[in-house]
Order: C-alpha cells, then structure tokens, then sequence
C-alpha cells in the first residue's frame, strides 16, 4: 500500500467514524455498532503509524514499502 492508499483509508475509516459518532450522539447505535467503533480506531491508528513508518523510512534514505502495519497491542500502547 502506497502513501495516498493509506491516506485514501484512513478517509474512508474516518467518514465511517463520523457517521456511527452521529448516530451515538442521538442515541441510534446499535450494540455491534459499538464494536466496530472501537475497531475503527484502532484500524486508524495503524493506518497512522504505517504512514508515519513510510515517511519515516523515506527521510531515512530507506525503502518505505518495508514498512509494516504494526499488531493493535502495539499501536494501541503508544504515548502521545
């Protein structure tokens, strides 16, 4: 996945994001919708680091393709 499929991504995941947050705020989400709000985050916060990895890898003079999305317990562990 290239730098602009990732970001393609993480504006469809946001755009699901937005759309479960609206119905939350009126109370229409449903159980499982809760669920998939909390994978949607994490899947975001993978699409981040990849992109971040890539760039990363790119300043660094090395091969940007070689980054790796990272496992949920990792990304999900990370200080801000």
């Amino acid at each position: 996945m290239d730098d602009q499929e990732i970001l393609h991504r993480i504006q469809a995941l946001v755009d699901e994001e937005h759309k479960l947050m609206q119905k939350s705020q009126v109370g229409e989400l449903e159980k499982d919708q809760h669920a998939r709000m909390q994978a949607l985050e994490v899947s975001l916060d993978q699409c981040w680091d990849l992109l971040r990895q890539r760039r990363a890898r790119r300043n660094a003079g090395l091969n940007p393709d070689e980054a790796q999305v990272r496992p949920s317990s990792i990304v999900e562990n990370y200080r801000q």
